[in-house]
């Protein structure tokens, strides 16, 4: 297996007495989409501008491709496509302008073709002046930067903020098609169901420290399971720890189960079940179990 493609060893970045990230260990595979959850705060823009050297950690160590990410910052950007999720751009200059620009100093060949193309799916008109876009399209014209160069390695930061559907549904096109080509992209996002729909894996970011990461589906799969059971008559009372019912009628009840899957299936047999369908979980049912009133106990 080759070496993770991104890697932090106890990453912690303070500001002054305000924290950043604590003890982050994050480790990002070759051709993956790897998502990065957390809500506004969580440390999430933080870790990436340690990755792109923008800041400097407080302790602990970051590396891209193999190499340090403060030792040899010039050598990895040159393999980097960056969307930043608060993106400053020159209001005098035209797009077109500006991403002749960025091409010029990343230091990385551009398929013209392929950059038209991205211009195309996204529906931009290159020719206008940044003060004249929507921030929509100023957000076009960051992606676009982002993905010209084909980089081996895509760091975006909130990739579909301020998009109308039909672009965000592009923007994840292309981030599948990233993957399908061996790159690799960190996709930092609080949409959750974007992380869903893209990601092989995530890692939920909580006040600075990373509290799971998983596949989407083994994360969803270990937090709880629920359960829509279907009794001949009145269903029996579930009254085990880690079990909630959600719902009841005449003959059906509804469980989250978190703990004794097995005697909750023990009782439902005894009492005669007719029918067993599971519900399935999302990834936002997930992030509000860490975050809400039950996440406390997964730091």
């Amino acid at each position: 297996m080759s070496p993770p493609i991104i890697q932090t060893d106890q990453l912690t970045v303070y500001y002054g007495n305000q924290r950043g990230v604590v003890d982050l260990d994050l480790s990002v595979n070759q051709g993956e989409v790897y998502g990065f959850l957390g809500p506004n705060g969580a440390g999430k823009t933080t870790t990436q501008r340690v990755l792109l050297d923008i800041l400097r950690p407080t302790k602990g160590s970051a590396s891209m491709f193999g190499l340090d990410c403060q030792k040899d910052g010039v050598a990895i950007r040159t393999r980097v496509g960056y969307l930043p999720g608060e993106l400053s751009l020159y209001p005098n200059m035209t797009a077109r302008g500006f991403l002749d620009m960025a091409a010029s100093v990343s230091g990385g060949d551009v398929d013209q073709d392929y950059r038209r193309s991205l211009i195309d799916r996204l529906q931009l008109d290159p020719n206008r002046r940044m003060r004249e876009y929507s921030r929509g399209n100023k957000q076009k014209v960051g992606v676009v930067a982002a993905f010209m160069r084909r980089p081996d390695l895509l760091i975006l930061d909130e990739p579909t903020s301020g998009l109308d559907p039909l672009v965000q549904a592009a923007v994840l096109e292309l981030v599948r098609e990233a993957k399908t080509e061996g790159r690799t992209v960190f996709f930092s996002s609080h949409i959750i169901s974007e992380v869903q729909a893209v990601c092989d894996r995530v890692g939920i970011i909580r006040e600075g420290r990373l509290v799971a990461t998983e596949s989407v589906e083994t994360l969803i799969r270990q937090q709880f399971r629920r359960l829509r059971l279907t009794f001949p008559d009145s269903p029996p009372a579930f009254e085990l720890d880690g079990v909630t019912e959600t719902a009841r009628d005449d003959r059906t009840v509804i469980l989250e189960i978190r703990e004794n899957f097995h005697p909750v299936l023990e009782k439902a047999v005894s009492a005669g079940v007719a029918d067993l369908e599971t519900i399935p979980v999302s990834l936002e049912e997930v992030f509000r179990a860490y975050y809400g009133g039950g996440g406390g106990n997964h730091g």
